[in-house]
Parts: structure tokens; C-alpha cells; sequence
């Protein structure tokens, strides 16, 4: 009676564990979904919410379309946010060429992304960026240690 009690116990904080461990393995998952969630965050113009996706300590470049590049997560949200300030209906497609390559804890993206929004005086803006992030993955969830976006210069 008692093995049949142990057994039991065992069985049920096994079948527990692998409940917690699967649940575990779907959260942050670095998918098109979570790039696109990551792009529409970047829409919806609350800069300071985007902070979640990016690596916080100092020394992480990220090359944004201009200027040339940010030293810091601080340093990109301040030099991002007047340049947000300029566009109205902001949005960001991720298009069917996203490449996601991971190696264990880190993993690398590329491929291309749709930006259309209007400019100040409601003037449409459409273009396709290029768009490459290393992502390294840290307390459950992934976050972007390197990025480069940029677009093609017209006349090549």
C-alpha cells in the first residue's frame, strides 16, 4: 500500500514537472510571431515599452536607419523617439523572407520588413528595410544584443 502511495506521488510530481518544463519550452519563443509582436510594439510608438526587447547594460550596438549607430539601449530610445514624433499611422509588416538561425541561447534574424506610415503633413511613406538582430536569451524571454536596419540607396 505504501509503494502504491509513493508510486502515485511520484508519477503526479512527474507529470507536474513535465507540465512546467513544456509550458517552460513555449514561452518565449523566438518565432515570426514574437518578430512581428517585437515590430508592432515599435508601431504603436511607445518607445519605453520596447526596452523589454533590448539588451539594457551599456556597449550593444544598434544601427538604425539614421544616424549611424546607437551605443545603448538609452542612447537609441532618445535618439529614436523625435524621429517617431514625425510619423503618424506607423506600421511594420515582416515579410515571408525572415530567416531566424539559432544556436542554443543565441539566435540571429534577417530578411526584410514593410514600413508604411504618413509624415507630418499626411504625405505617405512607404519602403522596405533591411533588418538583421542577434538576439541572446536571457531570463525566459529574447533579447536583442546586436540590430542593423537599414534600406537600399535608391540609384545603384
Amino acid at each position: 500500500m505504501q509503494k502504491k502511495v509513493l508510486t502515485a506521488v511520484l508519477v503526479a510530481s512527474l507529470m507536474l514537472t513535465g507540465v512546467a518544463v513544456a509550458k517552460d519550452a513555449n514561452s518565449g519563443v523566438l518565432d515570426k510571431a514574437y518578430i512581428q509582436g517585437f515590430w508592432n510594439g515599435w508601431a504603436s510608438g511607445n518607445v519605453d515599452a520596447q526596452g523589454k526587447y533590448y539588451a539594457q547594460e551599456p556597449g550593444h550596438l544598434y544601427f538604425d536607419v539614421a544616424p549611424l549607430k546607437y551605443s545603448s539601449w538609452d542612447e537609441y530610445k532618445a535618439g529614436v523617439v523625435p524621429v517617431l514624433k514625425n510619423f503618424s499611422d506607423l506600421k511594420f509588416t515582416v515579410n515571408d523572407d525572415l530567416q531566424i538561425h539559432s544556436a542554443g541561447r543565441i539566435a540571429w534574424v534577417d530578411g526584410t520588413v514593410n514600413f508604411t506610415a504618413k509624415d507630418a503633413k499626411g504625405t505617405p511613406t512607404n519602403m522596405v528595410l533591411r533588418w538583421t538582430a542577434v538576439f541572446e536569451k536571457q531570463g525566459g524571454r529574447w533579447v536583442i544584443q546586436h540590430e542593423h536596419a537599414s534600406v537600399p540607396m535608391a540609384g545603384m
